[in-house]
């Protein structure tokens, strides 16, 4: 058909119009269409104008298509909004919304206009929507903590499966009701006025926060909850939904928590109690037993024979080592109960002095590597740790000549001390015993030891954050270790 016989108000309307529009005479044929359509099909104008209609149909449908067409009435083909499948020049199919209007040209030929909406993105976005609800009412269906919505009246409106299992109701019983159901004396009765008056003012108590508060059950069970409850708007409602969860555990582990920290101070305090009776009741009368075995060394020596002198001796050692013990079972006994101040240390200052009083034997030589690093940590227990480990290998060295040597290495976030020596060694299988309370390795007649010096260490290291452990061969020697933090935070926080 000649373009001239067509409206000039039609022109317009296809050159001003955003909609993909079509123009077909009675036989089927595109006689017009505008830019829109042509970038939807993907067509150029040229090639599109004269084409049957039917090449924007799908190959398996462009038989029927063309039998309605020719069936139908152009004058009647007045039709809004239909959908169709349609197909682009690469042979996609896609769905479409099509109007149809009749005209009628200067010479009396009738056409029909067709508009045509591309319904993908309008697909799309519904299918979008019915995903992210379906995801949502995953989440409702199945999340631990208890759902309820609520309408500006207070009325429940939906509880999720959770809900249900936790105040003992079915959904089909709480829809309709006041949520203030669910809710103790006297917050049941206080409910419905603070709705109103966070609605008249935007004053806000739960809404928006979170807080502790106290549920009730379908059979009158009273139990705690956290409660969180958050507002929004479906059009011109106002909505409230409560996200709840059952803290009836947590307070039961808190107040089993309270109970059993209860129950450590009181047994503190009775080791504050026993520390004092063994402090003054035990050592008293140890006072008197060596003032008593001196006396008698003294006033009744030249009385005694070997044998009673010898008896005396061993007196005395008991004595003295009983008194050790009960020194030993108190410094421990206070240790993470009298801690005390954080203060940076210089190695490199405390170490010769804890070697110097030691006073090592001419056949034993301490060294000390150079260059030590300064710890935050507690002078008098550092001071413990070292004058220990370097005491012990004093003690149970068993060489001609004895070599101990004090070094230090770079662990990352902490220092690594080390305090080795070539004294008789000790077997693996006692690496555990020996930081026991009150183990020794040897005979306690031949080598002075009340078994708390390598207790105490290891409490004191692992109260600063550290740890400790020994290497040894049999025969050559042994090498402990212990570590300490570079910084004064997890000394300090170990060791209150």
């Amino acid at each position: 058909m000649n373009p001239d016989h067509t409206v000039t108000g039609l022109e317009w309307l296809l050159g001003a119009a955003r909609d993909p529009m079509l123009v077909c005479d009675a036989g089927g044929a595109i006689v017009r269409a505008n830019p829109p359509a042509c970038a939807l099909f993907g067509w150029p104008l040229a090639e599109l104008v004269g084409s049957p209609v039917e090449v924007l149909v799908p190959a398996a449908l462009r038989s029927r298509h063309a039998d309605l067409r020719r069936r139908a009435d152009p004058a009647a083909r007045a039709m809004t909004d239909s959908q169709f499948t349609a197909v682009d020049r690469a042979g996609n199919e896609f769905p479409v919304e099509i109007s149809l209007a009749p005209l009628t040209s200067p010479a009396g030929q009738r056409l029909v206009l067709a508009t045509i909406h591309d319904l993908r993105p309008r697909m799309g976005a519904e299918q979008a929507l019915r995903d992210s609800e379906a995801r949502m009412r995953a989440v409702f269906e199945t999340v631990v903590d208890g759902i309820i919505t609520i309408d500006e009246r207070g009325v429940i409106e939906r509880v999720n499966p959770a809900a249900e299992q936790m105040f003992g109701y079915q959904e089909a019983e709480l829809a309709g009701r006041n949520v203030s159901v669910l809710m103790p004396s006297p917050d049941r009765e206080r409910h419905d006025g603070y709705l109103r008056h966070y609605l008249h003012t935007g004053e806000q108590r739960i809404i928006g926060k979170g807080r502790e508060v106290y549920g009730m059950r379908k059979d009158g069970t009273i139990f705690p909850i956290e409660l969180a409850v958050t507002e929004m708007r479906i059009g011109k409602r106002r909505m409230f939904t409560g996200l709840a969860r059952d803290i009836t555990v947590r307070r039961e582990a808190e107040r089993e928590s309270e109970r059993l920290l209860r129950e450590l101070r009181r047994a503190n305090e009775e080791l504050s109690n026993f520390a004092y009776v063994v402090s003054h009741d035990l050592k008293a009368p140890l006072r008197a037993i060596a003032t008593l075995a001196d006396w008698l060394s003294t006033d009744y020596g030249d009385r005694l024979d070997d044998e009673g002198r010898a008896h005396l001796r061993l007196l005395n050692n008991r004595v003295h080592r009983m008194g050790n013990l009960i020194d030993g079972i108190l410094q421990y006994s206070r240790l993470g109960r009298d801690g005390g101040t954080l203060r940076q240390v210089d190695l490199n200052v405390a170490l010769p002095e804890i070697v110097d009083l030691q006073a090592p034997p001419p056949h034993i030589r301490v060294t000390i590597a150079p260059g030590l690093p300064s710890l935050w940590t507690e002078p008098t227990r550092i001071r413990q740790v070292f004058h220990n480990l370097i005491s012990n290998a004093i003690k149970y060295m068993d060489k001609p000549e004895g070599r101990i040597a004090v070094g230090w290495s770079d662990d990352g976030d902490s220092w690594r001390f080390s305090v080795e020596d070539n004294g008789p060694g000790i077997e693996a299988r006692h690496f555990e015993r020996i930081f026991q309370l009150f183990q020794t390795l040897a005979p306690r007649d031949r080598i002075e030891s009340t078994g708390v010096g390598l207790a105490l260490v290891e409490k004191i290291v692992e109260m600063h954050g550290g740890r400790v452990w020994v290497e040894s061969t049999p025969g050559r020697g042994s090498v402990f270790h212990f570590t300490h933090p570079k910084g004064p935070r997890a000394a300090r926080q170990d060791s209150q």
